[in-house]
């Protein structure tokens, strides 16, 4: 296997695990917050991300001045903490495969935004891909918000609101974080994102009294068994291998490639909605789940270099 096809297969497994943050939502008891999950999950991100540091966490700090550790906070609350507050909410308000759909757009959404950058290609080469991002985003958006039994609810609203903002939120994170270790030189990939699990956990250990001190659900021994297996299962999966995984791919695929593989994020979280929900897609989400795969396919072609013809 070459080095495309192995980082691509790389790609696959990191979505393969991300997929399921879509769907613990679902799997917690009745009664636990989107908050009181994140920081589950992140405290356990955040402990096994400093165990695997450890032995090189001071000198990989001295590495660090007072713009990456502002970068690191900035990017581990919004990435992180933020983002998956945001996607459980919506989970619970509107369901996986709506918010799985819209955050399938992140690959568009970084385009768009790095077509700023010079040398960048151009709008005017992506426009196929915006307008089948555009048809997949109206539609399936239309549908959670008309099917609820009072029409255009505010739950719906909600909803929508909670995904389009987990949308924005981990397109920010992705241009930082790319651009950050650009800059750095003399930290690896992995380091960065041990760092930022710890980073993470640190905040998550800011938010354990906030989210749990002033809940007023009363759960028994099983829920609490049930909540932590969820969370501390999302912790190892999603953010120690899956990230791992996913920085494996990144060093193996050019960068024009490496967005477009959050494609394998969408598919996997639909898959197990839908699993999930003992059913199969409506003809919108048929029609938006081909538009996201159109419009990431029209993206990464718009990043082809031309031939030249000699």
């Amino acid at each position: 296997m070459n080095n495309t096809g192995l980082g691509v297969f790389y790609g696959m497994l990191a979505g393969a695990l991300w997929g399921g943050i879509f769907l613990a939502p679902k799997l917690i008891p009745d009664g636990f917050t989107p908050l009181q999950l994140a920081t589950a999950r992140y405290l356990t991100y955040g402990l096994c991300a400093l165990i695997l540091i450890a032995p090189k966490i001071r000198r990989v700090a001295a590495r660090f001045g007072k713009a990456e550790w502002i970068a690191l906070g900035w990017l581990s609350l919004i990435g992180n903490i933020v983002y998956y507050c945001l996607i459980s909410t919506a989970v619970q308000l509107s369901g996986v495969a709506f918010t799985s759909i819209i955050i399938g757009f992140l690959p568009v959404a970084v385009t768009i935004i790095g077509s700023l950058d010079h040398g960048a290609v151009s709008l005017r080469r992506l426009w196929p891909s915006l307008l089948f991002g555009a048809v997949g985003i109206v539609g399936v958006s239309w549908q959670s918000l008309a099917e609820g039994p009072d029409g255009f609810s505010l739950t719906g609203l909600i909803g929508l609101a909670c995904a389009i903002g987990a949308l924005a939120s981990w397109t920010a994170f992705a241009i930082g974080n790319a651009r950050c270790l650009t800059r750095l030189h003399d930290v690896s990939a992995d380091e960065w994102n041990l760092m930022t699990g710890v980073v993470t956990g640190g905040l998550a250990l800011l938010l354990v009294i906030p989210a749990f001190g002033f809940s007023t659900s009363i759960h028994n021994g099983s829920d609490w068994l049930q909540f932590t297996s969820v969370a501390i299962g999302l912790g190892i999966s999603a953010s120690i291998f899956g990230n791992a995984l996913w920085n494996r791919m990144s060093r193996l695929l050019p960068l024009t490639m490496v967005g477009q593989m959050i494609l394998f994020e969408t598919l996997f979280a639909l898959l197990y909605g839908f699993i999930w929900e003992e059913r199969g897609p409506t003809l919108i989400e048929s029609v938006a789940i081909v538009s996201v795969v159109v419009s990431v396919l029209l993206c990464m072609q718009a990043h082809r270099p031309a031939k030249v013809h000699g």
